[in-house]
């Protein structure tokens, strides 16, 4: 079983470093987490993360961190989600893992009459042209953390301050452009039903 823990807004930086802490220290029996929050207002680049992708930081701040992947923006409104997982342990491949992450967004988005598909060669989820998930992940030992940024009711203004992602004009999107009375609440419970189903087999 996945223990799921719900930490509402939580700065970035601690965070990631409960993250590494709770990585490193585990145990072959150590059961594995998701950690469901959100951010207060920050930028962070992964570990090939380009410093000209960064073009307005608005004064957010920017944080250089070990996950895969380029620049991104959390900040609240945007469901980040930690998947602190063994690949071992559940003969796991981490591309495999990946496509996985993105089913559930996919089916989650469903849920809500959303219609959303992966793209080839750009890890996350996206509507039409638009993206509205990010996946980023780091692997230690064989176990990952860091994970998703789903976006719900946020203000997706920042986002124009960087290229999202590495991709020059990348368009982002929202679950409430979709459903304008979305609440974080729903979208979280529903994201743990999901990945409880897909997980937890």
């Amino acid at each position: 079983m996945i223990k799921i823990r719900h930490l509402g807004m939580q700065p970035y930086e601690p965070v990631w470093e409960n993250m590494k802490q709770f990585t490193t220290s585990r145990a072959e029996t150590t059961p594995d987490e998701l950690w469901l929050l959100e951010h207060s207002q920050v930028y962070t680049q992964g570990q090939s993360g380009k410093a000209e992708h960064v073009l307005d930081s608005q004064n957010i701040p920017i944080v250089q961190c070990d996950r895969g992947g380029q620049v991104t923006y959390h900040g609240p409104g945007q469901l980040v989600a930690y998947v602190l997982m063994d690949l071992r342990r559940r003969n796991l491949s981490i591309r495999a893992l990946v496509t996985q992450l993105e089913q559930v967004l996919i089916s989650l988005l469903d849920h809500f009459d959303i219609t959303a598909q992966r793209r080839c060669g750009a890890p996350g989820v996206y509507v039409d042209e638009d993206k509205i998930a990010s996946i980023g992940l780091r692997v230690k030992n064989g176990c990952t953390y860091h994970g998703i940024a789903l976006n719900v009711a946020m203000h997706l203004s920042p986002f124009s301050g960087i290229n999202p992602c590495g991709f020059a004009k990348l368009h982002m999107t929202q679950m409430q452009h979709f459903v304008p009375n979305i609440t974080m609440e729903r979208v979280s419970s529903q994201f743990a039903s999901n990945f409880s189903t897909v997980f937890d087999n």
